[in-house]
């Protein structure tokens, strides 16, 4: 049985500014980093000669993200990866609280937002306790979708 989600991996391009957006934009701890190679991770991954740079990076709570920097073999990206309908998984979202200010905080950095935070209407959607939701759509620096979300009991 599936007892939690482990980690969420993002394949990137640029490591390192990927490791200050984590880090210094979202508060991610970073706790590891690592050069995997060999027989093993060419067995896990399905691909010949791979040797990639990982680091791991802590949430307060939940899965770690775990960025993978391949040195080979090279990907490539998909032109639509950063579009909400876009098939496949599509967004990581992170529960925060006092939504308001941390936007803010990470508008004056110049993260991108798809718009301003909106509440989710009780006519479409209902959360257990009565719980409200507000969330907003945003992308880190290589387009990746992400979503920060707030619950919190009406007023």
């Amino acid at each position: 049985m599936i007892e939690a989600i482990d980690h969420i991996n993002i394949v990137v391009q640029d490591l390192e500014e990927m490791i200050r957006f984590y880090r210094d934009a979202l508060g991610f701890k970073l706790s590891k980093r690592v050069v995997i190679s060999g027989e093993w991770i060419e067995g896990v991954v399905g691909l010949k000669q791979v040797e990639a740079d990982v680091v791991y990076l802590e949430p307060e709570n939940g899965p770690r993200i775990e960025l993978i920097k391949y040195r080979s073999p090279m990907g490539h990206r998909p032109d639509e990866l950063g579009k909400p309908n876009t098939l496949g998984m599509r967004h990581i979202a992170f529960r925060v609280s006092e939504i308001d200010q941390i936007v803010a905080v990470l508008k004056k950095e110049g993260v991108p937002f798809f718009s301003q935070v909106f509440q989710v209407p009780d006519s479409q959607v209902t959360y257990v306790g009565g719980m409200r939701k507000r969330l907003v759509y945003f992308q880190d620096l290589e387009g990746n979708l992400l979503e920060l979300c707030e619950y919190a009991q009406p007023k």
